[in-house]
């Protein structure tokens, strides 16, 4: 518990962090990297490159700071980053770390503003909020571990199947190794792949949705190669040109809170764009094969028919369920961009509705749903990466 004096003076600092959050967090991550270059073998480098780990991080201890006295309120946030930090690998040891270059971040960038009292209640404050991520985290690690086939870090997985899905995006099935049956998974949720990159120091990290209803003896993949000259463009382009059939790469067990309410009845809307779709076919398919007189529309943009991945199956599937609908747009063959209009024509009245897509378009399509009176409850959102402003407000 935090005494009424440091819940005050860390109060107090919420408008410097509003104002120099983001410089904090990228001095903090310079400082640390250079201090401790292994935890470069964790952090997803592409997110340190485009600032939107610096980003999250800014946020997320500006709402630790406005919620001092009642950090239940950001539980939800806690929650998911402690699924990022399972998929990582991230320990409690790693903590100390984080919490001295943070605390050296402040003292750097606010100089003498940053007071011997306005740091000793920040080390008072990170103690108490490293001690809630290391408790749910290690309850998820627990949990891995006690689950049948489960494993607590990483594991060896082999390439089975390399399937092209279009121009863009390619599949793989990866099996473990060791030949054990494989834990289930929520449909939606992501596993983290690593592996070591010719030409590159450290280990690379990426974490993808599995695209397809949870088996016991493979997990699927669906990734879109990206552009090879951006940072974020290593992995995929190393899976895409590099990694065949036969070949090997560490995976952990899966996570994520966004994922299909299986238990629930009520009838559900997917609306995804590009490699969106990917979270999206892992609950279409479980929706198919459990219950498939549930309610549901899969709504979809992508580019051109060349971009699009799944159609074929898409249409199969559609095609065995009673209840089910599956409209795509072409936005650059004329069919148009997932609109107010369009959703209010396609999305189910009273349905659970999943979002996953480019900021942009998440942006976009959640605003017309909260134009549309959609109850935020019934909206599901997945970001790939560090979380982000979506800066919502009514369209």
């Amino acid at each position: 518990m935090l005494s009424q004096e440091t819940i005050n003076i860390i109060k107090s600092t919420v408008p410097v962090l509003e104002e120099h959050g983001k410089t904090i967090t990228t001095v903090f991550y310079k400082n640390m990297f250079e201090a401790n270059p292994e935890l470069l073998n964790i952090f997803n480098h592409a997110n340190q490159s485009q600032g939107r780990q610096q980003n999250a991080l800014a946020s997320m201890v500006y709402a630790a700071a406005a919620n001092i006295d009642n950090l239940a309120a950001v539980l939800p946030a806690v929650v998911q980053v402690a699924h990022k930090h399972k998929s990582l690998n991230i320990m409690p040891e790693h903590y100390p770390i984080v919490g001295y270059h943070l605390l050296g971040a402040i003292k750097e960038v606010l100089g003498e503003a940053a007071t011997p009292e306005i740091i000793g209640a920040w080390g008072e404050a990170y103690e108490v909020i490293a001690s809630v991520f290391i408790g749910i985290e290690k309850e998820m690690y627990d949990k891995a571990v006690q689950t049948d086939g489960g494993w607590k870090t990483f594991k060896e997985f082999t390439i089975a199947d390399k399937v092209v899905e279009s121009d863009v995006i390619t599949s793989f099935y990866l099996k473990p190794v060791d030949g054990q049956p494989l834990p289930s998974y929520k449909p939606g949720q992501y596993i983290t792949v690593r592996t070591a990159i010719a030409g590159e120091e450290y280990i690379v990290n990426r974490q993808y949705s599995l695209s397809q209803a949870p088996t016991e003896d493979v997990y699927r993949i669906s990734v879109k190669r990206e552009d090879e000259f951006q940072p974020y463009g290593k992995m995929s382009v190393n899976l895409h040109r590099e990694m065949h059939v036969g070949d090997t790469v560490e995976v952990s067990i899966p996570a994520g809170d966004f994922h299909l309410d299986v238990e629930s009845t009520k009838p559900v809307t997917l609306i995804s764009g590009g490699v969106g779709i990917t979270p999206m076919m892992s609950m279409y398919e479980t929706i198919a094969k459990t219950t498939p007189e549930r309610p549901v529309a899969f709504l979809h943009s992508a580019r051109t028919r060349q971009h699009q991945a799944f159609d074929a199956r898409l249409r199969t599937l559609n095609e065995s369920m009673p209840n089910s609908t599956y409209e795509v747009l072409y936005s650059d063959e004329g069919d148009g961009f997932i609109n107010r209009e369009f959703l209010a024509k396609n999305v189910i009245e009273g349905s659970d509705i999943y979002v996953c897509g480019p900021t942009p378009f998440m942006r976009a399509v959640i605003k017309n749903l909260y134009a549309m009176g959609i109850a935020e409850e019934n909206i599901n959102f997945e970001f790939f990466g560090p979380a982000e402003e979506l800066e919502l407000v009514e369209a």
